[in-house]
């Protein structure tokens, strides 16, 4: 029987876990609200099982835990998160899951995972150096130079918390390309604005043009434009792809995100690519197969290529 990968996504408001080939397809997951109230983690073991099972018993050969959160990859463990009970962290580590689930188990911050995904198998296949950006509820970023992760002893490439505004930031206002672009700030400067439109809602108005929805829109997704030129200077990556729940609106993020590294971004020859994701909310799971060799560790023991 081949083996598989598992993958959870272990957010503040949802947990999912699934099964997933070697190819990045999921074959089954299963999805559940977190459960905040319970004092350690240990739900986790129950959920592999359940995706599991729903994968009519696939081997699993390890396993991945996608965290938005900041991980300590010598220890393989996470330092903190925002939106998981503080109770949980000493749990959240590789060797503990390890024991947990009985196979070989790595930590990853999400935004790495799925661009470990995109790269491996979304829309930067075709690419060797990707940045991968999420728009959501925050705004974060995944960085894939020939293949490999981009990461020190503690994950990274957060353009979210980079200033972009030095005189906000002095007077102590918004200043951050997340406090500018963020889905939260979308929401907050179309209620200002006077719309009661939000997510899709608001998003089908800028689709249609209306001018207030039109005007609060860009001016956020001009702040992460920003963000993703400045990361462009620093990495030259040959495609940027753009994620996330805000960001899965393509037809509507990617071409302000162009105008803005047309305009000030890296003039290499052919220029940089900019695309939406093709995997949508999956890539951190699809990213679990690939995540091993993308952190230069190898396969566990046991995995064949």
């Amino acid at each position: 029987m081949s083996q598989h990968t598992a993958a959870i996504d272990l957010g503040g408001t949802h947990v999912r876990a699934a099964v997933v080939r070697a190819d990045g397809t999921i074959l089954a997951a299963v999805r559940r609200g977190t459960p905040v109230d319970e004092p350690r983690p240990d739900f986790l073991a129950d959920l592999v099982a359940e995706a599991v099972d729903h994968a009519h018993g696939a081997t699993i050969e390890c396993a991945v835990v996608g965290i938005p959160g900041i991980i300590d990859h010598e220890r393989d463990a996470l330092v903190h998160a925002p939106n998981i009970p503080a109770g949980w962290t000493a749990h959240l580590t590789g060797p503990a899951l390890t024991n947990d689930l009985g196979v070989p188990v790595s930590l990853a911050n999400d935004a790495d995972l799925a661009a470990v995904g995109e790269a491996s198998f979304g829309a930067g296949r075709d690419y060797r150096d990707v940045v991968y950006v999420t728009i959501s509820t925050g705004v974060g970023a995944g960085i894939v130079v020939d293949r490999q992760l981009v990461r020190g002893t503690y994950s990274g490439g957060e353009i979210g918390h980079t200033v972009i505004d030095a005189v906000a930031a002095r007077a102590g206002r918004p200043a951050t390309v997340e406090e500018l672009g963020a889905g939260p700030t979308i929401a907050a400067d179309a209620a200002a604005a006077g719309l009661s439109e939000r997510d899709a809602a608001l998003a089908a108005l800028v689709r249609e043009g209306e001018p207030r929805a039109t005007e609060v829109w860009n001016r956020a997704i001009e702040s992460v434009g920003i963000g993703v030129v400045n990361l462009a200077w620093i990495i030259t990556p040959e495609v940027v792809v753009i994620g996330g729940g805000v960001g899965n609106n393509s037809d509507i993020v990617v071409p302000v995100v162009r105008r803005l590294l047309d305009a000030h971004g890296p003039g290499v020859p052919g220029g940089i690519a900019v695309a939406g994701a093709a995997l949508g909310d999956d890539a951190a799971l699809a990213g679990a197969p690939g995540w091993f060799e993308a952190i230069g560790r190898g396969l566990p023991v046991g995995r064949r290529p």
